[in-house]
């Protein structure tokens, strides 16, 4: 036995040499047959593995559908999802106009630099007016405003408001001398408001209210307030497929946020919308019954696609590795080495590895999705949100996959892939640059520039700055109180400037233009093959993942119907055209290297320029238990 790796063409060679039983003729027998026809193809491309077997690619047809079903779910649920989200940051901008005193309209609008400061109160007259505009347009809601708003008592009565103040436990202040006593602990206290307080002819009095309760303000020691009520109301729209009304219960807070102890207390309105059952008339709660089936018949489809897709991805994974150890025990045994990494990479399709994570990521989106949408639990749109929309993602990254048998698309995979290394080596390096200029940003600027206010803003602040974004805004709104601030505030600008714009951001797009080049000089000059490409391979210009034939060596069956039309009409067969020429034939049976010479002798041109007919059936005589 000999194992030997020739430098010239670089193919193993091992054979065991026997003679017959007169000692005559010696008989040759390749060890490596099966493997190397294994791995061959295993290697190939869907496209090719169709072209040879002849069989249905069910796989592929199955993630095309995936995509499609995948596709429309997600197309439906965003569009639930937004008018969901919409109506909801509607309802509290009304909220803020009915129950805030002097809210405008300007406060709406993010603009940059703000035009407007936050809504506060300075005076405790304030702070009590706006305890006694929001408790009265409580009572009156249903007569002044536009919407249908109701009470969420069951019966439609007026619930009574909350109203709870958090305070420390203990505060005394002489400012004039700088003496204080003080205790931290926050305690909390509420006190409900009945309607049968709220006087709608002259109007509810606050500060009253609170003393007769024995319920006072100290605002040396108060931290924060809150109102609280809740509401009820219907939302009618325009209904789009698979659309019905929402009901909502709108749990509403009013916060006075005191914690700076300032002089300004800040009103913020927030309010959270939960989802009821809807019990519409008879027409709507059929509609309801048909959207709700439909959704569900969707979601259970795009569930059972891509379990099936975790099924046959798990098992294609599974059978590559133990594709891997057979050839690994098969190196070490015949060939005295072992596979190197990356050749044992070469095994693990990351393709494949994407697909499970979607897989899992729709699934349990659409089970979300499905419980959120028969009311099963609560305000989980989010949550759905978030797997399905990364699980989309995933999947239409995957179709990247499929344009890679396309050498023109290839060269920016390939392109993709070889740089990955350098891009994250010198990612590293440059995330430790900018994590410093960060974190001196939000140190110095951070209590004079908005944008700088807190590390996360510092950083989306610089990022912007790399990419171009809002510069003059940003050097005009720095603080030139001190010279010191002023000058060194421009040098760490225009540094951070110049070092990421025209230093890191043209080394980042020099490694991917090197790397484009190196693979543009590997199509014109061939690529150099690895330890497993050489032993699987006989031509050295074949390479694993590269589509074998820019002509089909087989006949493909979905041709079968054109060929026999054509035939019968006029006497021309397509086969003639897609059969293989003798060179053709010689370079598929060279590279399968597993055939012996009776197995090569139909393939063997019958005459000048013609191949054997019985070339065609040459996949159909390969082992099938060599196909995976």
């Amino acid at each position: 036995m000999s194992a030997t790796l020739p430098e010239d063409d670089g193919v193993y060679e091992t054979s065991v040499h026997s003679m017959d039983e007169n000692d005559s003729v010696p008989l040759d027998f390749d060890i490596h047959t099966d493997l190397r026809e294994s791995l061959y193809f295993f290697f190939l491309n869907p496209i090719d593995k169709w072209k040879f077997k002849k069989k249905f690619p069910y796989k592929l047809i199955l993630q095309v559908l995936k995509i499609v079903f995948v596709t429309t779910q997600l197309t439906l649920f965003a569009g639930y999802r937004y008018s969901h989200v919409d109506y909801t940051r509607t309802v509290e901008t009304t909220m803020r106009h009915l129950f805030i005193k002097d809210w405008e309209a300007s406060r709406e609008v993010v603009v940059y630099p703000p035009g407007n400061g936050p809504l506060a109160v300075y005076t405790q007259s304030d702070f009590f007016g706006q305890i006694d505009f929001t408790v009265n347009a409580y009572a009156t809601i249903r007569e002044k405003a536009v919407a249908s708003f109701s009470y969420s008592n069951p019966d439609g009565s007026v619930a009574p408001v909350m109203f709870c103040k958090n305070y420390y436990k203990r505060g005394i202040i002489w400012a004039f001398n700088e003496s204080y006593i003080f205790d931290g602990d926050i305690l909390r206290k509420c006190i409900e408001i009945p309607f049968e307080e709220m006087n709608i002819t002259t109007g509810f009095d606050s500060r009253a209210f609170l003393a007769q309760k024995n319920f006072s303000i100290n605002f040396d020691v108060f931290v924060s307030g809150e109102i609280k009520f809740d509401l009820k109301t219907i939302n009618f729209r325009k209904i789009m497929p698979l659309d019905i009304p929402d009901c909502y219960k709108l749990n509403v807070m009013i916060l006075f946020d005191n914690e700076d102890h300032d002089g300004q207390i800040q009103v913020i309105l927030s309010s959270v919308a939960e989802k009821l059952v809807c019990e519409g008339d008879t027409e709507s709660i059929a509609h309801n019954t048909t959207a709700l089936m439909v959704r569900t018949v969707l979601n259970s489809i795009v569930v059972l696609c891509c379990f099936c897709s975790f099924l046959l991805c798990g098992r294609a994974l599974i059978r590559a590795h133990q594709l891997k150890e057979r050839t690994a025990r098969h190196f070490r045994r015949y060939l005295n080495t072992t596979l190197s990494f990356n050749d044992q990479l070469e095994f693990v399709n990351l393709w494949y590895l994407m697909i499970l994570v979607n897989d899992v990521l729709i699934i349990s989106g659409s089970i979300v999705k499905e419980l959120v949408e028969s009311k099963s639990i609560g305000d989980w749109w989010n949550v759905t949100g978030v797997l399905l929309g990364t699980g989309n993602l995933m999947v239409w990254v995957g179709v990247l996959r499929y344009l890679g048998f396309f050498k023109k698309y290839n060269i920016l995979i390939l392109t993709l892939k070889k740089s990955m290394p350098n891009i994250l080596r010198f990612l590293f390096c440059v995330i430790l640059i900018y994590a410093g200029f960060a974190l001196c940003g939000w140190v110095v600027l951070g209590p004079y520039h908005i944008k700088f206010q807190t590390l996360s803003t510092t950083s989306e602040c610089l990022f912007a700055l790399v990419n171009g974004d809002d510069m003059f805004a940003t050097f005009k709104s720095l603080a030139t109180e001190s010279p010191l601030l002023w000058w060194y505030t421009r040098i760490y600008l225009y540094s951070f400037i110049t070092l990421f714009i025209y230093a890191i951001l043209s080394l980042f797009t020099a490694i991917i233009l090197d790397t484009y080049e190196t693979i543009k000089q590997y199509y014109e000059n061939g690529f150099p093959q690895t330890t497993l490409e050489k032993f699987i391979f006989v031509r050295k210009d074949q390479h694993i993942g590269m589509t074998v034939y820019q002509e089909p060596s087989c006949f493909p069956p979905c041709m079968n119907w054109v060929d026999r039309f054509m035939s019968s009409c006029f006497g021309w067969s397509s086969k003639r055209l897609f059969s293989p020429r003798p060179s053709d034939a010689s370079s598929l049976l060279e590279t399968v290297s597993g055939l012996r010479n009776d197995e090569r002798e139909p393939l063997l041109p019958e005459k000048q320029g013609q191949a054997s007919p019985t070339g065609y059936q040459t996949c159909d005589r390969l082992d099938a238990g060599t196909w995976h």
